[in-house]
């Protein structure tokens, strides 16, 4: 009787794991460990796990599976972004301590809409291919909130470091309790005090953030004078079995952390074109490079009021905190706002941000071609620099350093791993590996930008087609032209809108109908106004019907009208303007 029974659950257990079993038949495999494909293979899933991979015609299909056909279509790792910040939005008001602007939006709005948004920008992580996201600097109470993600299908896997160990805090993010990104160290026993309090939440990884030249204008004094205070942070993660994490951007500070045992640096060096000893010191500790090219332009882009968005972060970034970044061309503060302008704008501060950026890209090219680890991170959440759809330009930017397609691939998948010490886990399509893949329409390989031509996003086991990720919302649509409409993209401004537009004069006056009479009215109106500007003064949303104020602005001429937007299907399909 027992027999039978063992005989009839096996049997239970055996087919369900059949039915639990996904296959992507005839496709091409990316081994970045190799830098080769495997073409014209199929790869098993078994729940979260990659069971196999083998020639297609070795496969044997059962009748009732489930199958993805990847016939002309190449199935890479899941990528990794191995720096972001979810307590930080990407919009103008997420850093006080670089532009304060609270007296415009409260910085406590700022923090609830990170945790209110969180899934929102993890759908949209997803969505970009990103199956895997470190924040390395959060706050307790983001790693609090960590673990109601961790079986969502719809969401990376997430990993986390607590507040930043830091030499310095600035004024504006201090006294924020839990929601504090910082945390001063003043001693030795601060810091390892602070490691400590930081364990009981289960951090992935510990981070300092190494600011030097607050004390003196001598760099290597300040670096060398916190260094005692490095080393026992460094020591103490080691013991605890934590890799150990440090922000540093000057030479100095990048060596001496490495010499201290930091495990992955999460920026470049910006102050020195690096030396042969240098690239040994860092593969001889076989530290982990993030060199994080893009942050800093977003910053500078945004106060100088350059902002120059790609059609692809136009349409895949958060539509809200894009449109935010545009804020400075009507806030009332003009003295403020103008100086941040001018000195941005001055000639010699952009031939400091030119030189400065190519001095990280000739070093990432040599660190890159020494074979130095390189791990791919956008450090998003800082201003400018939009959570997820940032990473095709970040990898782009890794590009223009001289690095191959075949590198930064390894770099934003299986070297993300490495930071963690799970690149036996996941990071290759492999076999017995998690199975957190993207399955693309072309060749990343021939044109890296071929990453974002997303098929389907295989996440913790599960197929998601990835469009349906974030439902297109009326008021997101209204938002994308918007944005497109301040930046002057007349194809970004064209997108939300269906082939058959129809724009009236309220109450039913017809202008024209169709995309292409658009094109052409608001083509002429683009380059005729290089300073044109829309702010938007409010906004009501009723079902499928956006209605926004506007106070638009060219020259010297200040026009107040209402826009009501009519969507369907994902589309705008009528505007009514009433001035």
């Amino acid at each position: 009787m027992k027999s039978n029974f063992r005989l009839t659950l096996l049997l239970i257990l055996l087919t369900d794991a059949l039915c639990a079993q996904t296959y992507i038949t005839n496709v091409s495999v990316a081994d970045v460990v190799q830098h080769r494909w495997l073409h014209n293979q199929t790869v098993t899933i078994s729940h979260e796990l990659i069971t196999d991979i083998r020639p297609a015609q070795q496969a044997k299909i059962p009748a009732n599976a489930a199958i993805v056909d990847g016939e002309g279509k190449y199935l890479i790792p899941g990528l990794i972004d191995a720096h972001i910040h979810f307590s930080q939005t990407g919009g103008l008001y997420t850093r006080p301590d670089a532009i304060d602007l609270r007296k415009y939006k409260p910085y406590q709005e700022e923090i609830d809409w990170a945790h209110d948004h969180m899934e929102e920008v993890l759908r949209r992580y997803l969505q970009n291919g990103i199956t895997t996201v470190m924040d390395v600097g959060t706050t307790i109470n983001f790693l609090k909130h960590r673990d109601a993600f961790k079986d969502a299908t719809y969401a990376p896997s997430i990993y986390m470091s607590g507040p930043l160990l830091t030499t310095y805090e600035p004024a504006a993010l201090s006294n924020l309790g839990d929601d504090g990104p910082f945390s001063l160290v003043k001693t030795v026993e601060d810091g390892l005090k602070m490691v400590q309090q930081q364990l009981q939440y289960h951090p992935d990884m510990i981070k300092i953030w190494y600011i030097v030249g607050r004390d003196t204008s001598d760099i290597e004094a300040s670096a060398r004078r916190y260094l005692p205070i490095i080393k026992a942070i460094s020591d103490e993660a080691h013991k605890n079995n934590l890799p150990m994490a440090v922000h540093a951007t000057q030479r100095i500070t990048a060596q001496l952390a490495v010499e201290n045992g930091c495990d992955y640096l999460v920026h470049s060096v910006d102050d020195e074109l690096l030396t042969d000893e240098f690239v040994q010191l860092l593969k001889s500790k076989n530290t982990i490079l993030c060199p994080t090219l893009i942050v800093h332009d977003g910053y500078y882009n945004t106060f100088g009021q350059n902002v120059h968005m790609s059609h692809h972060e136009q349409r895949m970034g958060d539509p809200f905190q894009l449109g935010s970044l545009l804020d400075l061309k009507h806030l009332p503060d003009t003295a403020m706002i103008n100086r941040y302008y001018r000195r941005i704008n001055t000639p010699e501060k952009m031939e400091d941000t030119k030189a400065a950026n190519g001095i990280m890209l000739t070093n990432l090219r040599k660190l890159s071609d020494a074979g130095v680890i390189i791990a791919t991170g956008t450090d998003a959440g800082n201003i400018g620099t939009l959570h997820a759809s940032s990473y095709l330009t970040e990898v782009l930017a890794m590009q223009a350093s001289g690095m191959s397609h075949w590198q930064i691939l390894e770099a934003s998948t299986i070297n993300g791993a490495k930071v963690l010490r799970k690149e036996k886990e996941f990071g290759s399509v492999s076999k017995g590996k998690k199975a957190n893949m993207i399955l693309l329409e072309a060749d990343p390989t021939t044109n890296i930008e071929n990453i974002t031509k997303i098929y389907r996003v295989i996440n913790k086991g599960v197929v998601i087609d990835p469009d349906t990720l974030i439902p297109v919302s009326p008021v997101a649509l209204a938002q994308q032209q918007l944005n497109a409409y301040n930046l002057r993209d007349i194809d970004a401004f064209l997108e939300p809108y269906a082939d058959d537009i129809e724009i009236y004069n309220y109450p039913n006056s017809l202008l024209y109908k169709g995309k292409s009479e658009m094109r052409l009215d608001y083509s002429a109106l683009f380059d005729s106004a290089p300073d044109l500007h829309c702010e938007l003064a409010g906004r009501t949303v009723k079902g499928n019907v956006v209605t926004d104020q506007e106070i638009v602005r060219f020259g010297n001429r200040k026009i107040e009208a209402t826009a009501i937007f009519h969507t369907e299907k994902g589309k705008i399909q009528k505007v009514y303007f009433k001035q």
